[in-house]
């Protein structure tokens, strides 16, 4: 940990702004309250009051909600799962920590197959059973566990209300503005993109900008449940906030076909640069209207009627300037809305993603292997502070079982143990033995936790440590109510912690989380297989939806350092999602009956013979992309406007293949390591 120069001007509480002094002091108002309503309650470990209070502070009001409401729910189920278990087992420590360490793998599983507060929900049903339950393991009676149980939940739920209580007193930034300020610099940023996009060049800053792009869409899914929680406005336009954000990613995908469309297109006019500059720059204006969009590419219209290249780019263009001029006139109706006004939203469904069944089953697995190994060892040698151990690697299994580097927040979860152990131990023998009051250790505590959040939020790349020394201070100085001053007890339960949390580190890297690669080719798979059913009559995924389920895919490796794995994941997901476009467009045409209908079907038919769950076929997207040209060819020189129509469609068919052609073979050893 490394600390910034002790000048006057770098002190935290001098350069604070007025937001970091409002969320630090909000903070350490609700942890201190919510200790000493605990400790007057005569709650046997009113810390639990604070830790609980800690972990709920969170920016805004939304997120203290919805996380507060998960945080009950999951202290509820943990609870009831603590006594549960614990009371059928308690004459045997065997089939007790098998209970345990089964309910924990479930509460694991759970984590992974769902999201937001309903995985927060199963985390805290899992560590707070932990919590209860282990630390009793030498408990015969059962009275002593229910009081246990039901002052853990009476602490959390102290700490949730207090942490409400002072979200009230000194609220923070309205769910409501930071979302509505997401959703326009997100808007605007599309326009950037679209520049980069644009460029007739492939290079990886290309790509990440579009994983990036695609990433923020979706967490902005977040800021909207938080302002459904917190803000009355907001709830009531729900359904256009969601058909905003599926309007946002419809934009990202015209984008990216357009790009692949002027790639493929040998011949394109020179003007188009200067054109796509004055368009993206007169969209950028509030006041930009269909007038004025359809005055800047009027040059761009195609003048040669066979060219139809040039007409599938003309189309895809105008298609992108309506949907841009329709989303930032709903953005402005949303900004200007009161509080009772309704729109006619169209339909959306709700963002979709998708379950790695495999990670989440191998994630409880190594959960529960961990728990019965060190249970077993805690056992077999009679480990007096067994349960600490316990207790820490359960927390640790069930928290960074679905995180994107678990060995990084293990490392950094024993950084701060160790420095909580060597703080811990000074202030509870150096400090505390000497005061008889808790308003006395107040006068300590309340400065100490105003600095470690404003150095939370000043020293962004050490907020994660802070926010962990914050988090679980209160467990390592153990406020007791009467207070406890053993020091063998003391040490013995600090190593077993770190102990803990070490074995769980063993465990990861024995029973290792899937690798980037592996994780790439289960997506990869996952989207073959939801493409194949978008070819069937009935598909189950609408439009909407399969381009949510798309980049819910692709934003999955957007932190990867697996450069191959996160490439072709974007590419498969980019590819498969343009075709999904034409394929849907061309069911447009299923009320002919007129010979384009039959050229209709064989253009999916191709489709389906090229690609399948386990790959793409070389030879016959080869073929396919002849016998696509072919009929592109042939349509443009039909004397029916409708079939040239269809051949500027097939042409976006062809431009979205024809990436695929670098795509490694099914069974072959570079789809292995690609």
């Amino acid at each position: 940990m490394t600390f910034p120069s002790l000048t006057w001007a770098s002190l935290p509480w001098v350069k604070a702004t007025s937001p970091q002094w409002r969320y630090a002091l909000r903070n350490t108002f609700a942890m201190c309250l919510a200790l000493s309503i605990a400790y007057w309650l005569n709650l046997d470990e009113p810390y639990w009051a604070m830790t609980s209070a800690a972990v709920v502070s969170f920016p805004t009001v939304g997120g203290v909600i919805s996380k507060s409401l998960g945080r009950i729910a999951g202290s509820l189920l943990g609870a009831s799962a603590a006594i549960l278990i614990a009371g059928h087992t308690l004459t045997d420590p065997w089939f007790f920590l098998f209970a345990m360490s089964g309910w924990l793998a479930l509460c694991t599983w759970a984590c992974a197959m769902y999201t937001n507060n309903v995985a927060y929900a199963f985390q805290l049903a899992g560590y707070t059973c932990a919590i209860i339950a282990f630390p009793i393991i030498n408990v015969v009676d059962a009275t002593r566990l229910w009081e246990i149980a039901q002052a853990r939940v009476c602490e959390v739920i102290v700490g949730i209300l207090c942490g409400g209580l002072m979200m009230m007193i000194l609220p923070s930034t309205s769910d409501g503005s930071a979302l509505l300020t997401a959703l326009k610099n997100m808007h605007a940023r599309l326009l950037e993109h679209a520049s980069l996009l644009w460029q007739p060049v492939t290079t990886d800053a290309i790509r990440s900008a579009h994983q990036s792009v695609i990433s923020q869409i979706l967490t902005m899914n977040l800021l909207r449940i938080q302002a459904f929680w917190s803000h009355y406005r907001l709830r009531r336009q729900n359904k256009l906030l969601n058909y905003l954000l599926h309007q946002q990613l419809r934009l990202t995908s015209v984008i990216s076909s357009l790009r692949r469309l002027m790639m493929n297109w040998p011949d394109a006019p020179p003007t188009i640069r200067p054109v796509l500059e004055q368009l993206l720059q007169a969209l950028a204006k509030p006041n930009c209207d269909a007038y004025t969009v359809a005055r800047i590419i009027a040059p761009l219209a195609p003048h040669d009627r066979q060219n139809y290249r040039h007409h599938a780019f003309w189309h895809r263009l105008r298609y992108f300037c309506r949907l841009y001029i329709s989303t930032s006139q709903w953005l402005r109706r949303l900004e200007s809305a009161s509080a009772i006004t309704e729109f006619s939203v169209p339909a959306a469904p709700a963002l979709m993603r998708h379950t790695d069944h495999a990670e989440a089953a191998w994630s409880g697995i190594r959960t529960f292997f961990a728990l019965v190994s060190i249970g077993a060892l805690s056992i077999s040698t009679q480990w007096e502070s067994g349960a600490a151990a316990l207790t820490l690697a359960a927390i640790s299994c069930v928290l960074y079982s679905n995180v994107p580097s678990p060995y990084s927040s293990l490392t950094l979860l024993l950084r701060t143990l160790v420095l909580l152990s060597i703080f811990s131990f000074g202030v509870k023998f150096g400090l505390m033995v000497q005061i008889s009051d808790l308003w006395q250790f107040m006068l300590f505590l309340f400065p100490l936790l105003v600095t470690m959040q404003l150095l939370k939020l000043q020293i962004p790349k050490q907020a994660r440590l802070w926010g962990s020394l914050i988090v679980f201070m209160g467990s390592f100085i153990a406020v007791t109510n009467p207070p406890v001053y053993n020091f063998a007890d003391f040490l013995n339960d600090n190593l077993a912690k770190i102990i803990g949390v070490g074995l769980a580190w063993l465990a990861f890297a024995v029973l290792t989380p899937g690798s980037d690669a592996r994780k790439s080719r289960r997506h990869i798979r996952a989207l073959r297989r939801h493409f194949v059913d978008q070819l069937s009559r009935h598909p189950d995924n609408s439009e909407h939806e399969f381009e949510s389920l798309v980049y819910h895919h692709v934003s999955q490796l957007s932190t990867s350092q697996d450069e191959p794995a996160r490439r072709w994941l974007l590419r498969w997901g980019v590819v498969l999602l343009n075709c999904s476009h034409v394929v849907w467009q061309l069911r447009g045409w299923e009320a002919r009956s007129d010979p384009l209908s039959q050229v209709r079907d064989m253009a999916i038919g191709l489709l389906r013979d090229v690609m399948s769950e386990r790959g793409v076929q070389q030879r016959p997207l080869a073929v396919t992309l002849q016998e696509l040209q072919r009929i592109c060819d042939v349509l443009s020189h039909h004397h029916q406007p409708a079939a040239r129509e269809l051949a500027s469609i097939l042409w976006r068919l062809y431009c979205s293949l024809s990436q695929l052609e670098t795509a490694p073979t099914p069974g072959t050893l570079t789809e292995q390591t690609a």
